[in-house]
């Protein structure tokens, strides 16, 4: 699956993931107007995101769907997340779950078979929420990580796992020194390694990937030169605080090695002065333009 998302990244020359984390606050006043049930929440969530996946699908290579957005509405919401998930498939996207998923072993294989396997109802192999990647919580050590790299391995599939998150206070805990004289997350970084050591693409790079906050650049440094064949999800540019030179220290000497990750600055651009009377959807595709460009000329061509 690595190989894929890189060759689309390389394709569009464009390491963009559009963040569909989708509250019903964003969307115009318009769509909100009147409603007072999550079933009609949703019908205007499904149809937001559907016209901006239309407005970017040619431009831009991966969608990331936050499943809290969409949990908050009840059942309704799940099927949203659902529909979301498999309309981006349809439009030719990587479709990356963003739910941080993990548990004890037992509870892991089912998180991970919702997401990247297939649940067996009689022996007819159904798929919950066909997603491509999903991101998961490794700290739990490798026990709960072990039934997502079996179902990546089985299916074509991706994980990133949460090594240096790009929230405030993520220090608190992953920047704690070990004896070893390791910092907590980049003893992560190693597992992270280890666990993907038997995933490595055509591009070199491994289909267990890392979370790498852009609001921590010199961790982020620190990674990427500790994690050679680690392909990075980078949260954190725009809203977040981060910008394309915080972030460049991601990327290697082809201009790959990762997907930077923006949700409210595309999602509400239309709302920005810079985009007056457009549209939300075409003022979504304005923005993933406009950081096309701003991060190719930090990062330069991909795929050199």
């Amino acid at each position: 699956m690595i190989d894929h998302l890189i060759d689309k990244i390389i394709e569009m020359q464009n390491p963009t993931c559009v963040g569909l984390d989708t509250d019903f606050s964003y969307l115009p006043d318009e769509m909100r107007s009147g409603m007072a049930t999550f079933e009609g929440v949703v019908e205007q969530i499904i149809e937001y995101n559907m016209n901006i996946i239309d407005k970017v699908c040619d431009i831009v290579p991966a969608v990331k769907v936050q499943v809290a957005y969409y949990e908050q509405y009840g059942f309704e919401g799940l099927r949203a997340f659902n529909y979301t998930v498999n309309y981006a498939r349809g439009r030719d996207m990587v479709v990356i779950a963003d739910c941080k998923r993990n548990d004890i072993g037992s509870t892991a294989k089912c998180y991970s078979t919702a997401f990247l396997g297939q649940t067996d109802v009689n022996g007819k192999k159904i798929s919950a929420f066909p997603c491509d990647m999903l991101t998961v919580n490794g700290y739990l050590g490798t026990d709960g990580i072990a039934p997502f790299i079996e179902d990546i391995k089985a299916n074509d599939k991706g994980i990133f796992v949460l090594v240096k998150t790009s929230n405030p206070s993520s220090g608190e805990l992953q920047n704690l020194k070990l004896e070893s004289g390791e910092y907590l997350y980049e003893r992560m970084g190693a597992l992270v390694a280890e666990w993907g050591k038997d995933c490595i693409g055509k591009y070199g790079y491994s289909d267990v990937g890392a979370v790498v906050g852009a609001t921590h650049p010199e961790e982020a440094a620190r990674l990427r030169e500790q994690l050679k064949n680690t392909f990075f999800l980078i949260p954190g540019y725009g809203a977040q605080g981060a910008n394309a030179e915080m972030l460049k220290c991601c990327f290697d000497k082809n201009g790959l090695g990762g997907i930077v990750n923006n949700s409210r600055g595309i999602l509400t651009a239309y709302k920005k002065p810079r985009y007056s009377g457009m549209g939300y959807a075409e003022a979504a595709r304005a923005a993933c333009i406009d950081m096309q460009e701003d991060l190719s000329k930090t990062i330069g061509k991909m795929g050199k």
